[in-house]
């Protein structure tokens, strides 16, 4: 079997076996549950950036600032984004802006379709996430098959609790299971994507890596910061805080695990 073979196999059949086991773990969840699974979702989102993202792109960089250059850039890009999400919609009578300043009591049914902005942010930022995930696929595997095929372990653990946590974020942007899986599944395709150029201009997309990696980050911390946390106050109960603070928590102890259990290489 060849060394683009072996890539491009373990890129389409990995992403899919995450994507699978992560549909599982959300669809199996009720849909009064969506808004609680929320802050496992940012926990996820939190740790994948935090905890795996951006340390692999502060190894790569010559200097730290041209890291957090990128994700000053990449917040910036997704705030614009979002602005123009925003404004598309709101020549719309029930613009989301417009709901806000007529009920600042929107219930949990009407905060779970936010027009998509969120499950975008998240799809945008996962695309990125993927397309470098499929460049060190194919850097470890043209050092190495054993190397690529401990790599591609590495990557398809990580990537099951975030890709759950997206499909959370998509639910609750009010996209339907068959929607969320199917943005989901074209998301991951930038996998193989990035291992195929990768394994065409390796040399050439090397520099690549660190900024996109930064970039991911960027967008994973801005979805968790912007879109999810403020829709949390909305239950200030004690009780509620308490479960978002466990949920979270959980959300980046889950990354956390599944890169001492499965270090990248």
């Amino acid at each position: 079997m060849s060394t683009l073979a072996w890539i491009i196999a373990v890129s389409l059949l990995g992403g899919v076996l995450s994507l699978l086991c992560a549909a599982v773990l959300a669809f199996n969840a009720r849909v009064s549950w969506l808004s609680v699974l929320v802050s496992y979702a940012i926990g996820a989102l939190l740790g994948a950036a935090f905890l795996n993202t951006l340390p692999e792109a502060f190894e790569l960089a010559e200097n730290p600032i041209h890291v957090t250059m990128m994700v000053l850039i990449g917040i910036l890009f997704f705030f614009i984004l979002e602005k123009l999400v925003l404004w598309r919609h709101c020549h719309l009578e029930d613009c989301e802006a417009h709901d806000l300043l007529h009920d600042k009591e929107t219930t949990v049914s009407q905060h779970n379709h936010d027009y998509g902005r969120s499950g975008m942010m998240v799809i945008v930022g996962d695309t990125f996430h993927n397309f470098v995930d499929g460049i060190l696929i194919a850097a470890a595997f043209m050092v190495d098959v054993q190397l690529g095929i401990v790599t591609s372990i590495a990557i398809i653990a990580h990537e099951i609790p975030q890709e759950a946590g997206d499909f959370i974020i998509l639910l609750n942007s009010g996209y339907t299971r068959r929607q969320a899986f199917l943005l989901n599944l074209f998301s991951t395709f930038a996998t193989v994507v990035g291992g195929v150029l990768a394994y065409f201009m390796l040399h050439n997309m090397n520099y690549l890596v660190q900024p996109l990696l930064a970039f991911a980050s960027a967008s994973m911390i801005y979805v968790a910061m912007s879109d999810l946390i403020p829709g949390l106050h909305r239950r200030p109960e004690i009780n509620a805080t308490i479960q978002q603070v466990i949920l979270i928590l959980l959300g980046i102890l889950s990354i956390w695990l599944m890169g001492n259990f499965f270090p990248h290489e």
